[in-house]
Parts: structure tokens; C-alpha cells; sequence
């Protein structure tokens, strides 16, 4: 395969007609909590897709590294239709290595297969080679946004603009915790295949061993994804899956104050989830809210700010 990008006609037509249909959004993400971290949450039925808890649902965000999500649907797209192939190397550009931490490191003209690429930016949250794949597919990283936020629209997700391919901030890059969820429900559906890169918890690239940012993994019961994230403007965020009894839940916190807070609410929020099920099948009538704070969940978050995050030099690194 040639390592130019790859262009479908129909798909970069519709991703320019995104663009320009949303652009006018931009300003009010802007004037979103940038550098006012809010909480956000929702709780969803995978198997449904039934939201079983909202907190600030469709209220814009930011998502920082959880954007690698779409980032990574967007190359299992194109594994699964050929235009890639997992030993394809991922060649490291001057922008892509200029990109801020967490990264890989390697330096400009080095390379790296596919599937370590996607090893990489799973568990160790590489912005450097998360451009670098997107430059792979699209060209350009603005391109590959594009195409993601067109990717975003098909699959439901209505408050997202995405602005480049890492969730580094960007006043132009934004989406909503539902939209997180919706996006956490089509990769499961659609390439439940490759779903387990996001449920390793280390991978040793050379002599380097990366550790999983998601702590949860192993530590909760079922839960095998999906992906966490933390920027200054965004705080601290995960999106999370767990699998029990055959029923599958996916939990989404954006905005909180600290990365075991976030853990504590997924965590919560998985176990609340699935004690609601429980109560369904024995024919009664579940109380979401007195589950949650049953477990210490507080309600009504969405629209105070939190506790000052206290800033880092490093937007996207191992503390996240």
C-alpha cells in the first residue's frame, strides 16, 4: 500500500460540508468551560442504548485524550477496508513530533508499524503518533479532523466538532458527554474486533514498558476500556465500558477535579448501573439517583464548577 493518504470522494465532500455546517460553533465553545472544568456524566445501556443516568448530558466539553477514540475508529475504518494494513509503517513527521507529551518520542523520519501505532496510542495516550497516524490517513491532521467530525455526525454525535486528532485543547474542539457515550456504543458495535487494544493494561514498545492511564482495569468488575484523558482545560475524563451477567454499560465523567474523583464517579456509576439491571429483572422499579448517592455519587455538579485544577506544564501526560 502507498503511503500517501487515502481519499473517498464522497466521505471528504460530506467532511467539507460538515465543516463548514458547524464552524459557526466554534465561538461558543470558546465561551464552554475553557479553563473552567465542569462536571459532566452519563450512563448508558450499551445493549439499548437506554441513558440510565444525565448529568449536563449535551452540555458542550472537553474531551482531551478521550478524542483518541475516534481517532483510533477512524484507522480501524480503514483497516477493515483495506485502505491500511497493520504492518504499515507510521512514519513520524516534524509536527507530529513537536506535539506536546504524553508521546512516544521517536524522532522525525522514524517509523513504527500500525498496530504498535494503535498499541501506543491506546494505552500510552501518544499525541505525537496519534498525529502521525492522522497524517498517514488524511494527509494532514486538519483533514483527518474533518473527517472525524464527519465521522461523528453519521454515527449521532451532535454536539462534536473535532479540531485535531490528540485532544490537545483547542477552543474549537469540543463535544458532550452523550456524544461520548454514542461514540464508546459504535466502536464496541462496529469493531468489537479490535476492541481489546483498549483493554491492555501495559505494552512494551523496544525497552520501553507502558502502563494503561486507566487504573480501573482489573480493579473493577467487567470493566475492559475504554479511555482516559486530562488537560488543564478539560480536567480529568474517562470513558469506561464494563461487561457482566452478559448485559454491557458504558460510563462517561468529563470535567473532574482529579483523576481518582473521576475513578471513584465511573466506578460508581458501573456498579449503580448494574444493580439497576438487577432490580429490572426482578420486576421492580429502580431509583438511579438514590443508587448513586447510596454509593457517596453526588448529584447536581453539572452546573457549579469544581475545585481549581491545579495547572501542569504537561497537558496530556502519565498523570492522567
Amino acid at each position: 500500500m502507498a503511503n500517501g493518504p487515502y481519499w473517498l470522494s464522497g466521505m471528504t465532500r460530506l467532511a467539507l460540508a460538515i465543516a463548514a455546517m458547524v464552524s459557526a460553533l466554534a465561538p461558543a465553545a470558546a465561551a464552554s468551560p475553557l479553563g473552567i472544568p465542569r462536571f459532566a456524566a452519563v450512563l448508558m445501556d450499551a445493549d439499548t442504548n437506554e441513558i440510565l443516568f444525565a448529568e449536563q448530558a449535551t452540555a458542550i466539553r472537553h474531551p482531551a485524550s478521550i478524542t483518541k477514540v475516534m481517532t483510533l475508529y477512524m484507522v480501524f475504518d480503514a483497516l477493515d477496508s483495506g485502505r491500511l494494513r497493520l504492518d504499515d509503517r507510521i512514519v513520524m513527521s516534524t509536527r507530529a513530533v513537536a506535539q506536546r507529551p504524553s508521546k512516544l518520542g521517536l524522532g522525525v523520519g522514524q517509523s513504527l508499524s500500525v498496530d504498535d501505532a494503535i498499541r501506543v496510542v491506546a494505552v500510552k495516550s501518544a499525541n505525537d503518533v496519534a498525529v502521525a497516524l492522522a497524517e498517514k490517513l488524511a494527509g494532514t491532521e486538519a483533514n483527518f479532523a474533518r473527517l472525524m467530525t464527519a465521522k461523528a455526525r453519521l454515527l449521532g454525535m451532535r454536539q462534536t466538532v473535532f479540531a485535531n486528532a490528540s485532544g490537545l485543547p483547542d477552543p474549537a474542539h469540543f463535544t458532550s458527554a452523550q456524544d461520548i457515550a454514542v461514540l464508546s456504543a459504535a466502536l464496541i458495535r462496529n469493531h468489537g474486533d479490535r476492541y481489546h487494544y483498549f483493554s491492555a493494561q501495559s505494552f512494551s514498545y523496544g525497552k520501553l514498558r507502558m502502563a494503561n492511564h486507566n487504573h480501573l482495569l482489573g480493579n473493577v468488575v467487567g470493566l475492559d476500556g475504554i479511555k482516559t484523558g486530562f488537560t488543564n482545560d478539560s480536567g480529568f475524563t474517562l470513558a469506561a465500558s464494563a461487561m457482566r451477567n452478559g448485559h454491557r454499560l458504558i460510563a462517561v465523567v468529563l470535567g473532574s477535579p482529579s483523576g481518582s474523583q473521576r475513578d471513584r464517579d465511573i466506578t460508581n456509576l458501573i456498579n449503580a448501573g448494574f444493580t439497576a439491571l438487577e432490580i429490572r429483572a426482578q420486576g421492580r422499579r429502580e431509583d438511579m439517583g438514590a443508587l448513586l448517592m447510596s454509593r457517596g455519587f453526588a448529584l447536581n455538579r453539572g452546573d457549579q464548577p469544581l475545585s481549581r485544577i491545579t495547572a501542569t506544564d504537561i497537558e496530556e501526560g502519565d498523570g492522567e
